[in-house]
């Protein structure tokens, strides 16, 4: 058992909109789309398992608040700097909101390099390339 995530499930308040920023997101990140029948779902197999992320359209109105209970974001890890570079301007480029163009995040690990963006609900994604953080006898 290894204990990774199998899916995710996400609601929108537009799912069009919401479809146009994680099909592009998770397209870049490989992921397939499986599923675009009024709900929409996007898979990845790898060496280390099979992950599903979803998106469903809201059934209540409201906004999400990332500080309030529930989730805060959602990161997504890939190889290389340049992978983070690149899905950076792909977003920019699109238009979706960057809340931190890519940098390093000393404070996380010493080679933690990152960009963080919003979705249109307002939900905090991240692309990461960390090599040291992924080792396994570093101390959590």
């Amino acid at each position: 058992m290894n204990g990774l995530i199998h899916h995710i499930d996400l609601n929108a308040s537009d799912l069009a909109a919401s479809k146009r920023v994680y099909s592009l997101l998770l397209g870049a990140l490989g992921y397939a789309c499986v599923r675009d029948d009024g709900e929409c779902e996007w898979d990845i197999r790898t060496p280390q398992g099979f992950a599903s992320i979803g998106l469903k359209q809201a059934r209540v109105s409201g906004a999400h608040k990332r500080y309030a209970p529930g989730i805060h974001h959602l990161a997504w890890s890939v190889d290389s700097r340049a992978e983070v570079d690149r899905v950076h301007t792909l977003l920019r480029d699109a238009g979706v909101r960057i809340l931190d163009a890519p940098t390093l995040y000393p404070e996380y690990s010493a080679d933690y390099y990152a960009v963080f963006f919003e979705d249109p609900d307002g939900i905090k994604l991240e692309v990461l390339n960390a090599p040291s953080f992924a080792d396994p006898g570093r101390t959590p």
